[in-house]
C-alpha cells in the first residue's frame, strides 16, 4: 500500500472519528443545557447532584426528572428515530428528499391515532400507548402502501413525492376535519397533540418507544452490509445473496414502525428525516451504513434537541410546535440540496 493511500485512509478515519465525537459532545452539551434552562433555573451542579446522587431541592428534583429528563429522553430518541426513518426510506426510493413526512407516512399515522382516540374514548375511558402505536402503524403503513402503488405507474421520482405530498394533504385536511367537529372534553389535547410536541411525555411512555425505536435501530444497523449492497442497485444486492423481496418489506416495515411510534407520542415532525440523514453524509462524505445509521442517530438526536430548546424557550412562557421549529432549521437544507443536485446537473 503506497504512501497516498495510506494517508487517504488516514484522512478519512479521522474524518469519522471527528464527526462522532463533535455529535457525541453537542449531544452531552444540549442535554445539560436542556435541562438547565427553563421558567427554574437549575445549575449545572445541582444537575449533577439530582442525577447522579439524587438528592437536592425537592421541586427541582420533580422538575428534573418528572418533567425535562423524559422530555429530554423523548426529543433524543424520537429524532434519532425519525433521522432512521428518513434513511430507510430514501434507500427504499433511492432519492434524497423521501422521508416519513414529505411521503405522507406520517400524515397517515396522525390520520388513524385521531381515529383511534376519538373513537376508542366512546367505550372506554383509557387509551393505552400500545393502541395508539398500534394504530400509528397501519396509518403508516396504509399511507405507504397508497406511495408504492404510485410508485408502480409513476417512474419519475419528482412526481412521486408530488403523490406523497398530495396524500399527506389529504389525510392531514380529513384529521383537521374529525378534529375540528370532535366533541368529547376527553379530546382537548388533541389538536395541540396534531401539532407535534415532546411536552408531557411521561416515564411509562418513553419505557416503550424507547424500546421500539431502539429495537428497531439495532435491527437496522445489523442490516448494514445488506443495506450498503442495495445501495448500488437491486441486481448487485441480489448477486450478492441479498433477498431483494424481503429486503423491501423489512425495510417498509421498519421505517413504517418507526414514523408510526413517534407520531403516536408527539405527533407530526417535519424535515429531520430528510435533512439530517443528508447532513450527516455531507459531514461523513459517505453513504457507508454502518457509519451513517449511527451518526443519523445521534445527529437527529441533536437536532431535536437543539429544536425542542428553541420551541420552549424563544417565545417563553408560550411554545411553538416542534414541527414549526424543524421546518424552519430542516426547510433550508432541503432547499439547498435541490439546488445543488439541481446546479451538478446544468
Amino acid at each position: 500500500m503506497d504512501n497516498s493511500l495510506k494517508d487517504s485512509l488516514a484522512a478519512r478515519r479521522a474524518r469519522y472519528w471527528a464527526v462522532f465525537i463533535f455529535l457525541i459532545a453537542a449531544f452531552a452539551v444540549l442535554t445539560v443545557w436542556n435541562i438547565n434552562s427553563g421558567s427554574v433555573h437549575i445549575s449545572v451542579k445541582d444537575i449533577a447532584r439530582i442525577i447522579f446522587l439524587r438528592v437536592g431541592d425537592e421541586t427541582q428534583m420533580g422538575i428534573v426528572w418528572k418533567l425535562r429528563l423524559p422530555r429530554i429522553i423523548a426529543a433524543a430518541v424520537m429524532g434519532g428515530g425519525l433521522a432512521l426513518s428518513g434513511f430507510l426510506m430514501q434507500t427504499f426510493f433511492g432519492n434524497p428528499i423521501a422521508g416519513p413526512f414529505v411521503l405522507g407516512i406520517s400524515s397517515g399515522s396522525k390520520l388513524f391515532v385521531a381515529i383511534t382516540m376519538i373513537a376508542a374514548l366512546q367505550f372506554v375511558p383509557y387509551i393505552s400507548s400500545w393502541m395508539l402505536v398500534f394504530a400509528a402503524f397501519v396509518g403508516a403503513l396504509i399511507a405507504m402502501s397508497f406511495v408504492l402503488l404510485a410508485a408502480r405507474s409513476i417512474r419519475q421520482m419528482s412526481m412521486l413525492l408530488v403523490a406523497g405530498i398530495m396524500i399527506s394533504y389529504i389525510c392531514s385536511a380529513i384529521t383537521e376535519f374529525i378534529i375540528t367537529f370532535a366533541q368529547d372534553s376527553d379530546i382537548v389535547n388533541l389538536h395541540s397533540w396534531s401539532q407535534g410536541s415532546f411536552s408531557g411525555t411521561t416515564w411509562d411512555e418513553v419505557k416503550i418507544f424507547t424500546g421500539i425505536i431502539l429495537a428497531c435501530f439495532v435491527l437496522v444497523f445489523l442490516m448494514s452490509k445488506p443495506i450498503g449492497a442495495y445501495q448500488m442497485g437491486e441486481a448487485y444486492a441480489q448477486s450478492m445473496g441479498v433477498n431483494v423481496k424481503r429486503f423491501r418489506v423489512i425495510l417498509i416495515l421498519m421505517s413504517s414502525l418507526i414514523a408510526g411510534c413517534v407520531t403516536a407520542y408527539a405527533g407530526p415532525i417535519s424535515f429531520v428525516g430528510i435533512a439530517v440523514p443528508h447532513l450527516i453524509k455531507m459531514l461523513l462524505k459517505t453513504a457507508r451504513p454502518i457509519l451513517v445509521i449511527p451518526a443519523s442517530f445521534l445527529g437527529g438526536a441533536v437536532f431535536c434537541l437543539f429544536c425542542d430548546y428553541i420551541a420552549r424557550t424563544a417565545f417563553a412562557p408560550t411554545e411553538l410546535s416542534i414541527s414549526t421549529v424543524t421546518a424552519i432549521f430542516g426547510a433550508p437544507v432541503v432547499i439547498g440540496m435541490l439546488l445543488r443536485r439541481h446546479g451538478g446537473k446544468d
